[in-house]
C-alpha cells in the first residue's frame, strides 16, 4: 500500500516536472526594436501586447505578455526569434549595429517592419547597410507567410490610408530564407492597437491581427 502511494506520488511529480520543463522550452519572448536617428521606435505601444494576446489565443503560442524593447546593437537581440520595428521618421544604423542585425538575421532571427508612414525612405537606406547586395522583393500572395493558420488569399491587408496606394508586402531573402518582412502602405501595427485609438472597424483590426499572427507563426517555424 505504501509502495503504491509512493509510486503514485512519483508519477504526479514527473508529470508536473514535465509540464514545467515544457513550458520553459516552448515559452517565447518577442521584442520591439529600438533604433537611433530620431524616429519614434516606441510608436503604437498597445500594438504588440494586443498581437501577443491574439496569437496566444488563436495559434497556441506561449509568448510572454509584455514584450521587451531591445537596441539594434545589443547582443541580447539573439535571444528573440522575432523583433518588430515601426515608426514615422528617420532611422540610423551604425556600422556595428548593421553588422549585429545582419548576424541576427542570418543566424535564424526574423525582423518585421511596419511603415507607420514616413519610415520608407529611411528604412530602405538602412537595410542596404545590413544587406548591401540584397534587394527588397515583393512577396507573392501564395507565399507561406500569407497562408499560416489564417489564409489571406489577397495577401497583405490595407489597414490605414496614407497615400491612396495599394498595400505591399516586401521581403529580404538570405540564401532562400525570408529573414525580413516589410509591410508598406498597410500599417499593420495601427490595426493591432486598441480599437479606441484609431477607430478602425473591427473587421479591419481582425485582418491586421490575423496577418500579424501569421508573421509570428511563420517566423517561429522558419
Amino acid at each position: 500500500m505504501l509502495l503504491n502511494s509512493i509510486n503514485l506520488y512519483l508519477q504526479k511529480f514527473i508529470i508536473i516536472l514535465f509540464f514545467s520543463i515544457s513550458f520553459q522550452i516552448f515559452a517565447q519572448e518577442i521584442a520591439v526594436l529600438k533604433y537611433n536617428g530620431g524616429g519614434d521606435w516606441y510608436a503604437n505601444p498597445t500594438a504588440i501586447p494586443n498581437l501577443i494576446e491574439f496569437s496566444n489565443k488563436h495559434t497556441n503560442t506561449l509568448i510572454t505578455e509584455n514584450p521587451r524593447s531591445i537596441a539594434v546593437g545589443n547582443n541580447d537581440l539573439f535571444n528573440f526569434p522575432i523583433v518588430f520595428m515601426t515608426g514615422h521618421g528617420n532611422v540610423y544604423f551604425t556600422e556595428k549595429e548593421a553588422k549585429n542585425l545582419r548576424q541576427y538575421l542570418i543566424s535564424g532571427g526574423f525582423l518585421h517592419i511596419s511603415d507607420n508612414y514616413g519610415l520608407d525612405k529611411y528604412i530602405r537606406r538602412e537595410l542596404k547597410k545590413v544587406f548591401p547586395t540584397i534587394e527588397l522583393q515583393e512577396i507573392p500572395t501564395n507565399h507561406p507567410i500569407y497562408n499560416q493558420t489564417f489564409l489571406l488569399k489577397k495577401g497583405l491587408p490595407k489597414i490605414h490610408e496614407h497615400n491612396k496606394k495599394a498595400p505591399q508586402g516586401f521581403g529580404l531573402f538570405f540564401e532562400g530564407r525570408l529573414v525580413c518582412f516589410y509591410d508598406y502602405e498597410s500599417d499593420l501595427s495601427d490595426g493591432w492597437e486598441d480599437a479606441s485609438i484609431h477607430n478602425n472597424p473591427e473587421e479591419i483590426r481582425l485582418k491586421a491581427l490575423q496577418m500579424g499572427s501569421n508573421i509570428i507563426e511563420y517566423a517561429f517555424k522558419n
